[in-house]
């Protein structure tokens, strides 16, 4: 357990005084002041003081997460390689930093375009004519609509004809061969839009060949996590990055597995290791530079709308369980409470007695 655990409460102390002579006690509330006389000498020496005001925080009702955080890399996340799957010859490539999106060519094959279409399933066979009802029909539909070739209504899983004449269009706009089918290889399919990293074809090369490598589109940060940690970074899972400073929220975008050179081979012991690509709600507010190393916070557990107080305001009873020490006036009193989570110097506490804004004797 970290330090803000139970291993920073208080335990309770049992005091005795054990005065001799002229001493006089003298209590004052909760704190005692000791007073020694020396008789005959006409002076007066001060004893121990009254010890400080005890330090209270207030039982407050919040949410409350428990976080972990990783080291990360300011860039364009991981890179992906583009293979191509057209029979030809290169003849146009792109340059290394362009950003394409929907309806670009992303190269040429025998100078004709390879316009790029957004998706989350590549290509699997032609579709055009004949072709049964599939997921691919759907995925077509819907980039020809977004690139303003309609008239077969909302897109859905069956190619008509109005489906083949969009097709058409789109080719004759391109200067594509107007036959109504898209093939494998016509068109490169992500899930959006993206930046060139690298680029790994040459012109004249053949088309089936790896092309390039790219990243996503904007600037992002880049993580590496353990299997175990998988479950507090999937996509859709807010983060929050700390920047040279500064505090930016962000969401995991993509989990891959590690290359190979960081993982352990087959059959060796470790464990596996996975790639977090994560995107900045407000990439422009960044001004690092790339390769900057971050701090990235995952949630790993909370809690919405329960009590809390400080750490330190837990007592370790001698009887087990814990309890606060709660002030009313000048007096104080114990009650027993459960305890939750624990995140960010707080814990989460809950019993019949325990309410929102108690005060609590603390140490932090």
């Amino acid at each position: 357990m970290s330090e803000q655990g139970p291993q920073r409460l208080r335990r309770r102390r049992r005091a005795r005084w054990m005065i001799a002579g002229s001493a006089t006690v003298v209590a004052l509330g909760v704190g005692v002041a000791v007073v020694l006389t020396q008789i005959g000498t006409g002076k007066a020496v001060a004893g121990p003081q009254a010890p400080a005001p005890a330090e209270t925080a207030v039982v407050t009702k919040t949410d409350l997460a428990d976080r972990r955080s990783v080291s990360g890399k300011l860039g364009y996340g991981a890179e992906t390689t583009l293979a191509g799957r057209k029979q030809g010859t290169i003849t146009g490539l792109p340059a290394i930093g362009d950003v394409l999106d929907r309806g670009r060519s992303v190269y040429q094959v025998d100078a004709k375009p390879v316009p790029l279409f957004y998706g989350r399933i590549p290509m699997y066979r032609p579709v055009g004519p004949g072709v049964t009802d599939g997921p691919d029909v759907k995925l077509i539909e819907e980039n020809l609509k977004a690139l303003g070739y309609g008239g077969f209504g909302t897109p859905d899983e069956k190619f008509t004809a109005a489906t083949a004449n969009a097709i058409k269009k789109w080719q004759k706009a391109n200067k594509l061969d107007q036959n109504g089918t898209i093939a494998v290889g016509d068109v490169v399919v992500t899930p959006d839009s993206f930046r060139v990293s690298t680029v790994v074809a040459s012109l004249g090369a053949q088309a089936t060949a790896d092309v390039l490598k790219y990243t996503g589109g904007n600037r992002g940060v880049t993580a590496q996590i353990k299997a175990e940690q998988r479950d507090s970074a999937k996509p859709g899972a807010k983060v929050t990055v700390n920047i040279g400073g500064k505090q930016v929220p962000g969401t995991v975008k993509q989990v891959t597995v590690a290359p190979p050179d960081n993982n352990p081979a087959p059959g060796q012991p470790g464990d596996t290791k996975f790639d977090v690509s994560i995107s900045l709600d407000d990439a422009g507010a960044v001004t690092a530079p790339d390769g900057s190393t971050v701090d990235v916070r995952f949630t790993v557990n909370s809690q919405k709308g329960v009590l809390t107080v400080p750490v330190g305001a837990l007592l370790a009873l001698a009887e087990g369980g814990y309890a606060l020490e709660v002030v009313d006036g000048s007096s104080r009193r114990l009650v027993p409470v459960k305890t939750g989570l624990y995140a960010d110097g707080k814990v989460e506490v809950s019993g019949p007695d325990v309410r929102e804004g108690l005060r609590v004797v603390t140490t932090s």
